[in-house]
């Protein structure tokens, strides 16, 4: 009898322990950059509709999430992670489980590249110029026009070795010029007075004339830039200071994956395709929803163009190219 009775009690605990192991979160930890940003209760609804609470973890910029969470592959640091974009994003595939959400239905057909991630939002790299400054000359209709003299010593762009937007503008002149033209674009891009900046919020607010900077009226930046001058704006205007020129653009897309596979995970993911979240990323994170339907707020209708051909790469093509195209550009740059 002790014999049964110590399997009934053996079987029991397994049983326990099994039960345990598949019973799902009740907590999930987005693992995301330090850009990700969303109005007071909006995680807050999905804990009402699922009972699960979300936990945001920030990781410094997607370069920096990427590499983090590569080196922790074998025991994760958050269940769902968000932020990394096409630049990136094959050196981050192996880390996630592959699930397709039914809200894919949704999205841009453009914007899935592997049933592993999913397309959250995307924003496209232009170049932005102070419309105060062309009065005399037009302002530029895009890439080739950077290197006529009519336009020397106007422009700022960010280091790509430093700056997520910096890469996005090397790779569009890359596709743009192709691999055979682009070095010759860039040593007539320099020479024609072209500042080089370590990153973005320097590039924007220290040279660009447009963003309180002086000396260079066109910065490399995003398409919705002009409304939050707007928005942001010390004064109330109705009038977008700078404008976006729409032509030799670079489209990023950021992605959500599940790096730890569990029902509570995949409603989350479920969840940042919702029109409640697709339609609270644009003033937050000043990108645009990957959701078709997802409605605007009225600045980003009335200020801002999306380009309609934007310049794209196969982010496998990226991966194998490029810290030879940032050695290649350092090389013109800093020689």
């Amino acid at each position: 009898m002790k014999r049964i009775a110590a399997i009934v009690i053996a079987l029991l605990a397994v049983s326990a322990c099994s039960s345990a192991a598949t019973e799902e979160p009740t907590e999930l930890v987005l693992l995301t950059h330090d850009s990700f940003a969303v109005s007071k209760g909006t995680l807050e609804a999905f804990t009402a509709e699922t009972g699960i609470r979300v936990v945001v973890l920030q990781g410094g910029d997607a370069g920096t999430l990427v590499t983090q969470a590569v080196l922790s592959k074998d025991n994760p640091t958050g269940d769902v992670m968000f932020g990394v974009d096409n630049t990136l994003l094959t050196r981050a595939l192996d880390l996630f489980v592959p699930y397709e959400s039914p809200a894919l239905a949704n999205v841009d057909p453009s914007l899935v590249a592997d049933s592993r991630v999913t397309p959250i939002d995307f924003g496209d790299v232009c170049l932005n110029y102070d419309k105060s400054a062309f009065s005399e000359v037009p302002p530029p209709s895009g890439l080739d026009d950077l290197i006529d003299p009519a336009y020397a010593n106007m422009l700022v762009v960010e280091n790509p070795a430093t700056s997520s937007p910096g890469l996005a503008f090397l790779l569009a002149t890359i596709a743009e010029y192709g691999e055979d033209g682009w070095q010759d674009y860039w040593t007539a891009l320099l020479a024609n007075g072209t500042v080089v900046a370590p990153d973005w919020e320097t590039a924007y607010y220290a040279n660009f004339t447009g963003g309180g900077g002086t000396g260079s009226p066109i910065v490399v930046s995003y398409a919705s830039s002009p409304p939050a001058g707007v928005i942001f704006a010390e004064e109330p205007t109705d009038e977008a200071l700078t404008a976006t020129v729409t032509e030799g653009c670079f489209r990023q897309v950021e992605y959500a994956g599940i790096l730890k596979d569990s029902e509570a995970a995949r409603k989350l993911v479920d969840f940042m395709l919702s029109k409640e979240f697709q339609e609270d990323i644009p003033l937050n994170m000043f990108v645009f929803p990957a959701v078709t339907d997802a409605a605007l707020p009225t600045e980003f209708v009335d200020y801002t163009e999306i380009p309609s051909n934007p310049l794209t790469m196969d982010p496998a093509v990226i991966d194998a190219n490029r810290d030879r195209w940032i050695d290649e550009w350092t090389q013109i740059a800093v020689p």
